[in-house]
């Protein structure tokens, strides 16, 4: 049983005779609830129905029920400690500090925001000792502390909708869901301060989440029909994004990993990404981390390897550096068999960029770009074929030096990624052949949030909008909101008295 279950079980059994109470002091706002919901339902019959009507009923409804919410959420919260908080201990500990509570429970400053709106909780406060005072320690709440209550602002019912929301909303955006949907009125630095608060309290979770969807996904693949193991794929790109006291853009970085089916087709992927840093060090060290736990946690036979991103400088790197020697988290000493895929698309674009410099007519051009990029695709050493005729063409051509230099990228991009570019033989296997997942990455975690006019940022600003992002894009948020939860720190917290008079 784990510390939150026991605090569970501690605190039903303790406050069972107190239901009674509880019951009455929270049934006063639904007694006035029926009332004004009666009176509505009365006004809206006996007037003319109109859409405006229907929209004014269904809003004032709304109000009625998020007040009642309110109400019954600051009674209850209230009735948890002890009216006269001389019942409650004088001393507590907490991370081996000593505490002493003070005479007289006070308010939090600026209210509580809940899913409801704001309310007042009042609540016994512990200031530590004279030798911690001097060191700047500061009091603090145990109610608040065993309810969860995030950055000492929000419930975790509105910190995880914040949370999640932020990821997909700018600011003043959120500010005005808040004010609208949740009668909470905010400023920017609370809500910075509520969205940091959850941003860092999920990222010791994400990992976990990421490779625990990966690893069923994988399962699933195993499970299912087809003549080919399952694939674990594995795409990076960058992009580049304005950055604040910056004056050009720095690129950022994205990774993905999914998992494709016996039959190739793609069961889910999940999210990495960072923001700019010499050498992408800290993406590469997650991505590696997620691989190796994905394939040490994997049942089974192992799947099929594939690296799959255009030919630029980090993505390179990684491969060469990392992926190539990567052994076997299962048989210690075994290297992996990575395929390195060189994106199909980004293939094209050579072939389109040589009938550029090859042709004058613009039909021919597009003729032989359209021709060449289908035999790249479908033909067995489908790219020497491409650079034969190329070369053919070529040969008929007085160059000047700058459609010259134009064709000598093109061709020797081909030719050097050759052996990653065996289009016709991937797809024969089931093997996915276009790094549009990771493409595709790049304008879901970055473009969509952090791109929008006039928008700079900040390395530190952009982490936390960063990992509420990818939670919420590899379809982990619910967990690792959870984990979080359920890893935050508790103490012993006083409980209303019982109907004898003692103090739980």
């Amino acid at each position: 049983m784990n510390q939150s279950s026991v605090l569970t079980l501690t605190l039903a059994t303790a406050v069972l005779p107190q239901l009674h109470e509880a019951r009455e002091e929270s049934s006063r706002p639904c007694l006035s609830l029926h009332e004004r919901v009666s009176a509505l339902v009365a006004r809206f019959l006996t007037a003319p129905i109109t859409p405006a009507a229907t929209l004014d009923f269904e809003t004032s409804l709304q109000q009625a029920l998020a007040e009642c919410g309110r109400q019954v959420v600051q009674a209850t919260f209230n009735l948890i400690e002890p009216e006269d908080p001389q019942d409650a201990p004088k001393h507590t500990r907490r991370d081996r500090q000593d505490y002493a509570r003070k005479n007289a429970k006070s308010r939090n400053r600026s209210g509580i925001a809940t899913l409801f709106g704001r309310i007042e909780l009042r609540r016994c406060l512990y200031e530590p000792l004279q030798e911690a005072r001097d060191d700047q320690q500061p009091s603090f709440a145990p109610l608040e502390l065993c309810l969860g209550i995030v950055a000492g602002n929000a419930t975790p019912g509105l910190a995880e909708r914040v949370g999640r929301l932020s990821g997909h909303h700018t600011q003043q955006e959120m500010l005005d869901l808040l004010r609208r949907d949740h009668q909470v009125r905010w400023s920017v630095e609370v809500l910075r301060k509520v969205t940091a608060a959850v941003s860092a309290g999920i990222a010791p979770y994400l990992r976990a989440a990421q490779q625990q969807a990966l690893l069923g996904w994988l399962s699933a693949a195993q499970q299912s029909r087809g003549r080919y193991r399952p694939v674990l794929a594995v795409g990076r790109d960058g992009l580049m994004l304005p950055m604040r006291s910056e004056e050009t853009c720095k690129e950022a970085a994205v990774a993905t990993l999914s998992v494709y089916d016996r039959r190739g087709r793609r069961l889910g992927t999940v999210y990495l990404a960072e923001m700019p840093q010499p050498q992408q060090v800290t993406l590469s060290a997650e991505l590696t981390a997620l691989v190796r736990g994905v394939l040490a946690g994997r049942e089974g036979p192992a799947p099929r390897l594939v690296y799959l991103t255009d030919a630029g400088h980090h993505q390179t790197a990684y491969f060469e550096e990392v992926l190539r020697w990567m052994e076997d988290p299962q048989r210690p000493g075994e290297r992996l068999a990575w395929l390195w895929v060189v994106d199909y698309w980004h293939a094209a674009e050579y072939v389109s960029r040589l009938a550029d410099v090859l042709f004058r007519d613009e039909r021919a051009r597009q003729a032989w770009s359209r021709r060449m990029r289908q035999v790249l695709k479908e033909r067995d050493r489908g790219v020497i074929r491409v650079l034969a005729s190329a070369a053919q063409h070529a040969g008929k051509r007085q160059w000047s030096a700058g459609p010259e230099k134009e064709y000598w990228e093109a061709y020797n991009y081909l030719l050097r990624h050759s052996r990653e570019m065996q289009y016709s033989a991937y797809r024969r296997v089931r093997l996915p052949i276009g790094s549009g997942v990771t493409e595709a990455g790049c304008k879901v975690v970055f473009t969509q949030r952090f791109k929008e006019s006039g928008m700079t940022w900040s390395t530190e600003g952009g982490e936390v909008v960063l990992r509420l992002r990818l939670a919420g894009l590899s379809g982990v948020w619910d967990r690792v909101y959870r984990d979080y939860l359920d890893h935050r720190p508790l103490v012993p917290l006083a409980l209303s008295p019982r109907s004898d008079g003692k103090v739980a």
